[in-house]
């Protein structure tokens, strides 16, 4: 039996509210982790608040899945495999690295998902765009990260090696999500009723991703 038009729509809307809630997800779990490895104490406290800050964007994201009639553990679940993979690849090896983590490649995966938000409906868009606001505590990840290099000019070599390997793991991770489920494919695609992207549009994109990862790498002083 095939599905109506409404109901893959649906499903599409569950799919990408799913990966972003299981990202956010996991960005509480790894700020809780990265504060461990914090110097100081008004560092434990600036990176807690972020992880508090996620964690409040997660509950918009449940709330919005379950008012479309989906159990968010479950559309969270599918996604686990390969974000969990994602982290793996790219587990940070000390503070600074972490601070990078956070502020690029957490980044540059909002940059996409506020892209994709632009196909859905205007209620559960503004719920992703607001789940994806920065809540202002990333300034203090500038102002650290500057500092550090300030201090150590070798600091800040080793981040824009690290900075460039977030970039290639995110983009590959952000096509991964998006190619995996047929009805985030179908939802780019487009239909009879509503644009969609085409291999042009899809570079258009993808460019601009660049472009914004560039402007946060020379916004911590490192080279894109």
């Amino acid at each position: 039996m095939t599905e109506s038009p409404d109901e893959d729509y649906r499903r599409a809307a569950v799919d990408l509210l799913g990966a972003i809630a299981y990202g956010e997800l996991s960005a509480f779990e790894r700020l809780v982790e990265d504060a461990k490895m914090a110097p100081g104490i008004g560092d434990k406290i600036a990176i807690g608040a972020m992880a508090t800050a996620e964690f409040a964007h997660l509950q918009k994201l449940v709330e919005r899945l379950e008012q479309l009639g989906a159990d968010p553990a479950e559309a969270m679940q599918v996604f686990r495999p390969s974000f969990d993979s994602f982290h793996a690849h790219t587990a940070p090896s000390d503070y600074y690295e972490g601070l990078i983590k956070a502020y690029v490649g957490d980044g540059l995966a909002a940059d996409f998902y506020r892209e994709i938000a632009a196909y859905l409906d205007p209620e559960t868009r503004e719920v992703i765009i607001s789940s994806l606001e920065d809540t202002g505590q990333t300034a203090f990840i500038v102002e650290r990260v500057r500092a550090g290099i300030a201090e150590d000019h070798r600091l800040g070599g080793r981040l824009a090696l690290w900075g460039r390997r977030l970039m290639g793991e995110a983009l590959t991770q952000a096509q991964r999500v998006a190619g995996d489920r047929d009805s985030l494919t179908a939802l780019l695609a487009g239909g009879v009723d509503r644009p969609g992207l085409d291999l042009a549009a899809l570079g258009r994109m993808f460019a601009r991703l660049t472009e914004l990862h560039a402007a946060r790498m020379a916004e911590l002083g490192l080279d894109a």
